[in-house]
């Protein structure tokens, strides 16, 4: 017990949900200590974001950053899984949040993790270089502990493009940051030296996705990456529910991952008849009851 829970038997209530984000009582909210009514009329949604994540305002090229990776993550089209799943929802008489937390929810490791799963490899690398190692060489061997380990690494190539068109605009803009002093650059150094190795020796070159352009952005405005992928569920939900609320106008009850005249291929027994596996049971039961 603290001293101020021993003074004050109502502090142990009070302060079981202490929060440094939001001061509530009548008539007042403040956000991190601003006046709500001052902050509507004057800073927008990613600087809201910013905000309530980093307890304090961003400059405007910081905030411009954060509205642009926000802006390019929105959405992917129902072959999206989280995408179709909530159009799915829609149709079966579930509620608008319901349909939209259907696909937030498929939002994970494989689909939707990649971002931060790239802000962490980025992060490795920077700490790296910090403690004087040179970039060639350690994007050299994070590449090479990759291919070792058979493992994927996140943040580049595409399953649908052949280069991402939300690449060039993300990287572009972090470039001029990286110029003008809103960001240091470094992380942007990092996945471009990623990007040049990766592709060498290939036939095809292996761009950075918007994983790893927005996995960029993050790194380079200071968020750690375990907000990489709420970061992108705040971006990705604008796209499902637009999806989802799209999908509920339409009428249409029930609707299937495929339409109804194509049914699944179905890989499993040949067709068989039940009634000998019946006659050999009720045999067999017969023969038990009399032994």
């Amino acid at each position: 017990m603290n001293a101020a829970q021993g003074t004050d038997p109502l502090a142990a209530v009070t302060d079981w949900w202490q929060t440094s984000i939001s001061d509530i009582e009548p008539g007042v909210i403040r956000l991190r200590g601003y006046p709500i009514e001052q902050l509507i009329a004057e800073i927008s949604l990613p600087e809201m974001v910013w905000l309530l994540l980093r307890g304090d305002l961003p400059t405007r090229g910081q905030a411009r950053l954060l509205e642009a990776a926000l802006v390019a993550a929105v959405d992917h089209g129902p072959q999206a899984p989280s995408i179709a799943a909530a159009r799915m929802a829609a149709t079966c008489g579930v509620g608008l949040n319901n349909a939209v937390a259907t696909g937030v929810n498929l939002l994970g490791d494989i689909h939707g993790g990649a971002g931060q799963q790239c802000m962490r490899l980025l992060a490795e690398l920077c700490r790296r270089l910090d403690k004087g190692e040179q970039l060639d060489a350690v994007v050299t061997e994070s590449l090479a502990e990759h291919r070792a380990k058979h493992s994927y690494l996140p943040g580049f190539g595409h399953r649908f493009h052949p280069r991402d068109p939300r690449r060039d605009p993300l990287l572009d803009l972090l470039a001029d940051a990286a110029e003008d002093g809103t960001v240091s650059g470094r992380y942007l150094q990092i996945i471009c030296e990623l990007e040049r190795q990766l592709g060498r020796d290939r036939p095809r070159p292996v761009p950075v996705n918007i994983d790893g352009a927005t996995a960029t952005v993050y790194c380079e405005l200071g968020f750690p990456a375990e907000l990489g992928r709420g970061l992108f569920v705040l971006s990705r939900s604008v796209g499902i529910l637009a999806h989802a609320w799209e999908e509920s106008q339409d009428g249409r009850r029930i609707k299937g991952p495929i339409p109804p005249p194509l049914l699944p291929t179905y890989a499993g027994h040949p067709p068989r008849d039940l009634s000998p596996v019946r006659r050999w049971r009720d045999s067999t039961e017969r023969t038990a009851d009399h032994a």
